[in-house]
Protein backbone atom coordinates (compact mmCIF):
# COMPACT_ATOMS: atom_id res chain seq x y z
CA UNK A 1 0.00 0.00 0.00
CA UNK A 2 1.19 3.58 -0.15
CA UNK A 3 0.63 6.27 2.53
CA UNK A 4 -2.84 9.14 3.32
CA UNK A 5 -4.85 8.69 0.11
CA UNK A 6 -1.91 7.27 -2.14
CA UNK A 7 -1.78 10.03 -4.49
CA UNK A 8 1.95 9.55 -5.10
CA UNK A 9 1.39 5.84 -4.85
CA UNK A 10 -0.92 5.97 -8.18
CA UNK A 11 1.17 9.10 -9.64
CA UNK A 12 4.57 7.26 -9.83
CA UNK A 13 2.54 4.52 -12.26
CA UNK A 14 1.02 7.40 -14.57
CA UNK A 15 3.76 9.96 -14.46
CA UNK A 16 5.86 7.71 -16.75
CA UNK A 17 2.82 7.94 -19.06
CA UNK A 18 3.02 11.52 -19.75
CA UNK A 19 6.18 10.84 -21.50
CA UNK A 20 6.58 9.56 -24.70
CA UNK A 21 9.71 7.84 -26.60
CA UNK A 22 10.96 9.32 -30.02
CA UNK A 23 11.38 6.73 -32.59
CA UNK A 24 14.14 6.94 -35.64
CA UNK A 25 14.03 4.55 -38.41
CA UNK A 26 16.80 3.57 -41.06
CA UNK A 27 19.55 4.15 -38.34
CA UNK A 28 21.23 0.90 -38.72
CA UNK A 29 20.78 -1.10 -35.39
CA UNK A 30 22.08 -4.64 -36.09
CA UNK A 31 25.29 -3.93 -33.19
CA UNK A 32 23.46 -2.99 -30.56
CA UNK A 33 23.94 -3.58 -26.37
CA UNK A 34 21.52 -2.94 -23.48
CA UNK A 35 24.60 -3.90 -20.92
CA UNK A 36 26.00 -0.83 -18.57
CA UNK A 37 28.38 -1.05 -15.91
CA UNK A 38 26.95 0.22 -12.60
CA UNK A 39 29.79 0.88 -9.77
CA UNK A 40 31.94 -1.39 -11.60
CA UNK A 41 29.63 -4.61 -11.92
CA UNK A 42 29.26 -5.64 -15.22
CA UNK A 43 25.45 -5.61 -15.66
CA UNK A 44 23.10 -7.09 -18.18
CA UNK A 45 20.64 -3.90 -18.97
CA UNK A 46 19.90 -1.05 -16.47
CA UNK A 47 17.96 -2.74 -13.79
CA UNK A 48 18.54 -3.05 -10.15
CA UNK A 49 16.22 -5.10 -7.88
CA UNK A 50 15.07 -2.66 -5.38
CA UNK A 51 14.80 -3.21 -1.86
CA UNK A 52 11.53 -4.94 -0.93
CA UNK A 53 10.75 -6.32 2.17
CA UNK A 54 9.42 -9.24 3.26
CA UNK A 55 9.49 -10.89 0.64
CA UNK A 56 8.99 -14.34 2.41
CA UNK A 57 4.80 -12.87 3.00
CA UNK A 58 4.62 -13.47 -1.56
CA UNK A 59 6.87 -17.10 -1.24
CA UNK A 60 8.61 -19.30 1.18
CA UNK A 61 12.06 -19.05 -0.49
CA UNK A 62 11.39 -14.86 -0.42
CA UNK A 63 14.85 -13.09 -1.16
CA UNK A 64 17.24 -16.43 -2.54
CA UNK A 65 14.59 -17.01 -5.15
CA UNK A 66 14.84 -13.06 -6.43
CA UNK A 67 18.19 -13.34 -5.73
CA UNK A 68 19.37 -16.28 -7.86
CA UNK A 69 16.70 -14.92 -10.50
CA UNK A 70 18.60 -11.21 -10.54
CA UNK A 71 21.75 -13.33 -10.70
CA UNK A 72 20.66 -15.65 -13.66
CA UNK A 73 19.95 -12.38 -15.30
CA UNK A 74 23.50 -10.46 -14.34
CA UNK A 75 21.88 -7.42 -12.74
CA UNK A 76 22.61 -6.23 -8.90
CA UNK A 77 20.16 -6.76 -6.67
CA UNK A 78 19.69 -4.68 -2.58
CA UNK A 79 18.34 -6.96 0.00
CA UNK A 80 16.42 -4.67 2.58
CA UNK A 81 17.36 -4.78 6.03
CA UNK A 82 13.37 -5.96 6.53
CA UNK A 83 14.18 -8.75 4.89
CA UNK A 84 12.54 -12.57 5.40
CA UNK A 85 15.31 -14.31 5.46
CA UNK A 86 19.07 -13.56 7.20
CA UNK A 87 21.26 -11.62 5.08
CA UNK A 88 24.35 -14.18 5.20
CA UNK A 89 21.61 -17.18 3.97
CA UNK A 90 21.07 -14.72 1.29
CA UNK A 91 24.64 -13.68 0.34
CA UNK A 92 25.89 -17.29 1.18
CA UNK A 93 23.42 -19.07 -1.16
CA UNK A 94 23.46 -16.30 -3.87
CA UNK A 95 27.03 -16.21 -4.76
CA UNK A 96 27.11 -14.99 -8.52
CA UNK A 97 24.56 -11.85 -7.54
CA UNK A 98 25.87 -8.77 -7.17
CA UNK A 99 24.28 -7.99 -3.79
CA UNK A 100 24.04 -4.55 -2.21
CA UNK A 101 22.40 -3.77 1.09
CA UNK A 102 19.59 -1.37 2.07
CA UNK A 103 19.54 0.08 5.46
CA UNK A 104 18.51 3.45 7.25
CA UNK A 105 19.85 5.41 10.46
CA UNK A 106 18.62 3.95 13.64
CA UNK A 107 18.32 5.24 17.33
CA UNK A 108 20.56 3.05 18.47
CA UNK A 109 23.37 3.58 15.97
CA UNK A 110 25.40 0.55 16.97
CA UNK A 111 22.48 -1.61 15.55
CA UNK A 112 22.69 0.37 12.29
CA UNK A 113 26.71 -0.46 12.23
CA UNK A 114 26.19 -3.95 12.87
CA UNK A 115 23.76 -4.55 10.40
CA UNK A 116 26.11 -2.65 7.90
CA UNK A 117 29.05 -4.77 9.25
CA UNK A 118 27.48 -7.87 8.79
CA UNK A 119 26.64 -7.02 5.09
CA UNK A 120 29.99 -5.82 4.59
CA UNK A 121 31.79 -9.23 5.91
CA UNK A 122 28.90 -11.27 3.96
CA UNK A 123 30.13 -10.16 1.00
CA UNK A 124 27.72 -7.10 -0.39
CA UNK A 125 29.33 -4.28 -2.56
CA UNK A 126 27.74 -1.57 -1.64
CA UNK A 127 25.21 -0.14 1.11
CA UNK A 128 21.90 2.10 0.14
CA UNK A 129 21.11 4.18 2.98
CA UNK A 130 17.33 5.42 2.97
CA UNK A 131 17.37 8.29 4.09
CA UNK A 132 13.23 9.75 3.83
CA UNK A 133 12.42 8.03 6.56
CA UNK A 134 13.05 10.06 9.79
CA UNK A 135 9.57 8.85 10.73
CA UNK A 136 7.12 5.95 10.08
CA UNK A 137 4.31 7.69 7.39
CA UNK A 138 0.45 6.42 8.18
CA UNK A 139 -0.54 3.77 5.54
CA UNK A 140 -4.50 4.02 5.95
CA UNK A 141 -5.03 0.82 4.13
CA UNK A 142 -2.78 -0.80 5.56
CA UNK A 143 -4.06 -0.08 8.89
CA UNK A 144 -7.93 -0.97 7.90
CA UNK A 145 -6.37 -3.89 6.68
CA UNK A 146 -5.17 -4.81 10.31
CA UNK A 147 -1.66 -5.80 8.53
CA UNK A 148 0.80 -6.37 11.00
CA UNK A 149 5.10 -5.86 10.19
CA UNK A 150 6.64 -9.07 10.74
CA UNK A 151 10.18 -8.91 12.40
CA UNK A 152 13.25 -9.47 10.19
CA UNK A 153 15.52 -12.30 11.05
CA UNK A 154 18.03 -9.63 10.44
CA UNK A 155 17.32 -7.68 13.61
CA UNK A 156 17.48 -10.66 16.06
CA UNK A 157 14.62 -9.73 17.76
CA UNK A 158 15.76 -5.75 18.60
CA UNK A 159 13.68 -3.04 18.94
CA UNK A 160 14.06 -0.86 16.35
CA UNK A 161 13.64 3.15 16.52
CA UNK A 162 14.01 5.13 13.51
CA UNK A 163 15.88 7.56 14.36
CA UNK A 164 14.57 11.86 13.00
CA UNK A 165 18.06 13.21 14.33
CA UNK A 166 19.94 12.49 10.99
CA UNK A 167 22.09 15.15 9.67
CA UNK A 168 24.41 14.93 6.71
CA UNK A 169 26.84 14.28 9.20
CA UNK A 170 25.76 10.92 9.74
CA UNK A 171 26.08 10.37 6.09
CA UNK A 172 29.06 11.72 5.37
CA UNK A 173 31.13 9.88 8.78
CA UNK A 174 29.17 6.46 7.27
CA UNK A 175 30.77 7.17 4.21
CA UNK A 176 34.34 7.89 5.82
CA UNK A 177 34.09 4.91 7.82
CA UNK A 178 32.91 1.99 4.83
CA UNK A 179 35.73 0.74 1.96
CA UNK A 180 32.68 -0.26 -0.02
CA UNK A 181 29.92 2.42 -1.58
CA UNK A 182 27.37 4.30 0.11
CA UNK A 183 24.10 5.05 -1.77
CA UNK A 184 21.66 7.76 -0.99
CA UNK A 185 17.89 6.80 -1.48
CA UNK A 186 15.17 9.32 -1.15
CA UNK A 187 16.14 11.80 -3.11
CA UNK A 188 13.15 14.01 -4.53
CA UNK A 189 14.50 17.75 -4.24
CA UNK A 190 17.67 18.37 -6.41
CA UNK A 191 19.00 20.79 -3.37
CA UNK A 192 19.24 17.43 -1.21
CA UNK A 193 20.86 15.77 -4.37
CA UNK A 194 23.60 18.16 -4.14
CA UNK A 195 23.82 17.57 -0.34
CA UNK A 196 24.14 13.54 -0.99
CA UNK A 197 26.99 14.02 -3.50
CA UNK A 198 28.71 16.58 -1.54
CA UNK A 199 28.76 14.18 1.52
CA UNK A 200 30.55 11.60 -0.38
CA UNK A 201 27.56 9.61 -1.36
CA UNK A 202 28.16 7.33 -4.89
CA UNK A 203 25.38 7.23 -6.38
CA UNK A 204 21.74 9.06 -6.19
CA UNK A 205 18.61 7.19 -6.39
CA UNK A 206 15.72 9.35 -6.97
CA UNK A 207 12.51 7.21 -4.79
CA UNK A 208 9.87 8.71 -2.60
CA UNK A 209 9.72 5.22 -1.20
CA UNK A 210 7.23 3.73 -3.73
CA UNK A 211 4.71 6.34 -2.44
CA UNK A 212 4.68 4.86 1.31
CA UNK A 213 5.77 7.89 3.28
CA UNK A 214 5.00 12.00 2.22
CA UNK A 215 1.64 11.21 0.24
CA UNK A 216 1.41 14.13 -2.14
CA UNK A 217 4.76 14.39 -3.04
CA UNK A 218 6.44 14.44 -6.84
CA UNK A 219 6.47 11.25 -8.93
CA UNK A 220 10.32 10.50 -9.45
CA UNK A 221 9.65 10.61 -13.10
CA UNK A 222 8.97 14.35 -12.47
CA UNK A 223 11.31 14.44 -9.96
CA UNK A 224 14.23 13.11 -12.26
CA UNK A 225 15.50 15.21 -14.87
CA UNK A 226 15.87 18.16 -12.06
CA UNK A 227 17.98 15.61 -9.80
CA UNK A 228 19.86 14.57 -12.72
CA UNK A 229 20.94 18.11 -14.06
CA UNK A 230 22.15 18.89 -10.55
CA UNK A 231 24.18 15.63 -10.54
CA UNK A 232 25.64 16.62 -13.78
CA UNK A 233 27.50 12.92 -13.87
CA UNK A 234 29.39 13.44 -11.11
CA UNK A 235 27.71 10.17 -9.23
CA UNK A 236 25.23 7.34 -11.11
CA UNK A 237 21.98 8.49 -10.78
CA UNK A 238 18.81 5.61 -10.43
CA UNK A 239 15.16 6.02 -9.94
CA UNK A 240 12.64 3.89 -8.70
CA UNK A 241 8.49 4.00 -8.26
CA UNK A 242 6.36 2.80 -10.86
CA UNK A 243 8.97 1.14 -13.67
CA UNK A 244 6.55 -1.53 -14.67
CA UNK A 245 8.27 -1.86 -18.12
CA UNK A 246 11.25 -1.95 -20.41
CA UNK A 247 9.77 1.27 -22.39
CA UNK A 248 9.47 2.49 -18.64
CA UNK A 249 13.49 2.08 -18.33
CA UNK A 250 14.14 3.36 -21.42
CA UNK A 251 12.30 6.53 -20.41
CA UNK A 252 14.20 6.53 -17.28
CA UNK A 253 17.10 6.93 -18.71
CA UNK A 254 16.18 9.19 -21.06
CA UNK A 255 15.55 11.69 -18.47
CA UNK A 256 18.99 11.18 -16.95
CA UNK A 257 18.79 8.31 -14.92
CA UNK A 258 21.86 5.62 -15.55
CA UNK A 259 19.80 2.74 -14.37
CA UNK A 260 16.19 2.21 -12.69
CA UNK A 261 15.24 -0.01 -10.00
CA UNK A 262 12.12 -2.16 -9.87
CA UNK A 263 9.91 -3.45 -6.28
CA UNK A 264 6.39 -4.37 -6.44
CA UNK A 265 6.65 -5.91 -9.49
CA UNK A 266 9.00 -8.31 -7.77
CA UNK A 267 6.23 -9.29 -4.76
CA UNK A 268 3.93 -10.33 -7.71
CA UNK A 269 5.99 -12.58 -9.93
CA UNK A 270 7.01 -14.36 -6.60
CA UNK A 271 3.36 -14.74 -5.31
CA UNK A 272 2.99 -16.03 -8.52
CA UNK A 273 5.41 -18.07 -9.71
CA UNK A 274 8.60 -17.83 -6.89
CA UNK A 275 12.05 -17.39 -8.56
CA UNK A 276 10.88 -18.98 -12.28
CA UNK A 277 8.23 -15.99 -12.13
CA UNK A 278 10.41 -13.01 -11.52
CA UNK A 279 13.25 -14.48 -13.94
CA UNK A 280 10.03 -14.32 -16.10
CA UNK A 281 9.14 -11.07 -15.55
CA UNK A 282 13.11 -9.89 -15.54
CA UNK A 283 13.61 -11.38 -18.64
CA UNK A 284 10.21 -9.92 -20.05
CA UNK A 285 11.07 -6.17 -18.98
CA UNK A 286 15.01 -6.80 -20.34
CA UNK A 287 13.48 -7.95 -23.99
CA UNK A 288 10.95 -4.65 -23.37
CA UNK A 289 13.88 -2.60 -23.25
CA UNK A 290 16.16 -4.29 -25.74
CA UNK A 291 12.95 -3.98 -28.56
CA UNK A 292 12.77 -0.18 -27.34
CA UNK A 293 16.46 0.59 -27.83
CA UNK A 294 16.11 -0.99 -31.81
CA UNK A 295 12.46 0.78 -32.39
CA UNK A 296 14.02 4.25 -31.23
CA UNK A 297 17.15 3.59 -33.16
CA UNK A 298 19.24 3.77 -30.01
CA UNK A 299 22.58 1.24 -29.85
CA UNK A 300 22.82 1.03 -26.36
CA UNK A 301 21.78 2.42 -23.28
CA UNK A 302 24.24 5.57 -23.16
CA UNK A 303 22.89 7.14 -26.13
CA UNK A 304 19.59 7.76 -24.53
CA UNK A 305 19.09 11.70 -23.75
CA UNK A 306 16.48 14.22 -23.47
CA UNK A 307 16.24 14.33 -26.88
CA UNK A 308 14.70 10.79 -27.00
CA UNK A 309 11.78 11.80 -25.21
CA UNK A 310 8.72 14.47 -25.59
CA UNK A 311 5.74 15.01 -23.75
CA UNK A 312 2.89 13.12 -24.07
CA UNK A 313 -0.39 14.46 -26.26
CA UNK A 314 -2.53 11.14 -24.79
Amino acid sequence: TGSGDELTLRANDSAWTRHALRQRVVVGVEDRSSKVTLLGTDCSFPLIVAPTAWQTLAHPEGELATAHAAGTLGIPMCLSTWSGLPLEDVASAAPNTSLWFQTQFLVDRSLTDELIDRAVESGYKAVVLTLDQPVASRRDRSMRLNFTRPQSPNLQGAKVALDPSVRWEDVVALVERLDIPVLAKGIIDPRDAELAVESGCAAVIVSNHGGRQLDGTLPTATALPQVADVVAGRVPVMVDGGIRRGTDVAKALALGADAAMIGRPIVWALAVGGEAGVRSMLELIAEEFEIALALMGVRSPSELGRDNIVDAPW
